[in-house]
């Protein structure tokens, strides 16, 4: 089982974006962390990219805990208690890679999959250690989004969930548990629910997709900062929700495809700032004045409630 950081030593494969900061997240709480990235050019940006975000975070008497590895190989096996995956979002990649971790890890050692889509059960199929299989699903960015959910899979050990539940708060995030192994998990479901009735609204005219964002920017979404869907309610009053609910319930949208303005844009190619055109046109100048507006906006609001977060210990 996992302990305090300082006695925990971690692994990450995949040195991506995701996979470079949630290293930087379990170096910040204290473990030693080596990060297994086969692409050449990608591990040797890295010590500089830990080196900045650790500063960032005023924990840049940690870095010294990050290293990096080429492959799984060159790894020490021996004393490795926590492996994290954040290799690309395909199924055969990460059962393959599973499959291999099982075999390199010890009995002990506690396997993790970064998954935002595929089932904890589905990427364990066929291990004969499941039980020590387990989602640890952080949101981009992870060391700035303090969240994180610990999944569940059919088989997976509740003491294994603890000890990482406990890991995870001892390194500054808040974890929230999903016992059940849903497609989506529980934030993901949440956004889908409120994505799926903004674009129906889009595709029956009521609104624009600007419309959308000021409404969830500036409207109830600017009061998620303070407090979530169940304790607004409790300021509000559970009756009125549920006056409203009534109300407003039968007619929201239920449909099992996705809408038009989504599934259109995505057959013409049009995937947002990658391409050039999503819901918004971009170009090089606006997609990086936007990337630091959004960077910015994430770091002031960290700030608002840091007070709410766990303290991690120097």
């Amino acid at each position: 089982m996992l302990f305090t950081p300082a006695e925990t030593k971690v692994v990450i494969v995949g040195g991506g974006t995701m996979g470079a900061d949630v290293a930087a997240v379990c170096a910040r709480g204290g473990c030693a962390v080596q990060v297994v990235e086969p692409t050449t050019e990608r591990r040797a940006l890295l010590p500089d990219y830990f080196a900045n975000t650790l500063a960032e975070l005023g924990y840049e008497n940690r870095v010294h805990l990050l290293s990096t590895a080429g492959t799984l190989e060159e790894v020490d096996w021996s004393d490795v208690d926590l492996v994290i995956e954040c290799v690309p979002e395909r199924l055969d990649i990460k059962q393959e890679l599973f499959a291999k971790l099982e075999k390199y890890a010890k009995p002990e050692a506690v396997l993790a999959s970064n998954s935002t889509s595929f089932p904890i059960s589905q990427i364990a199929s066929g291990l004969k250690t499941a039980a020590r299989m387990i989602g640890l699903h952080f949101f981009m960015p992870a060391h700035l989004i303090p969240c994180v959910e610990v999944v569940y899979g059919e088989k997976t050990s509740p003491m294994v969930a603890d000890s990482l539940t406990r890991l995870m708060t001892a390194c500054g995030m808040v974890p929230v548990t999903v016992k059940k192994d849903l497609p989506g998990f529980l934030a993901n479901r949440l956004q889908h629910a409120l994505s799926r009735e903004a674009f129906s609204m889009v595709d029956q005219g009521i609104c624009t997709p600007e419309d959308i964002d000021k409404a969830v920017r500036f409207g109830f979404g600017f009061r998620y900062i303070a407090a979530g869907p169940a304790m607004q309610r409790d300021h509000a009053g559970l009756e009125i929700h549920a006056a409203g609910g009534a109300t407003i319930y039968p007619s929201l949208n239920n449909s099992s495809t996705i809408a038009k303005c989504l599934s259109e844009r995505v057959e013409s190619g049009k995937f947002g700032m990658k391409t050039g055109e999503g819901f918004f046109s971009w170009t090089a100048e606006t997609i990086q004045a936007e990337r630091k507006r959004y960077q910015k906006a994430l770091r002031e609001g960290l700030k608002i409630i840091q007070k709410d977060l766990p303290e991690i210990k120097q």
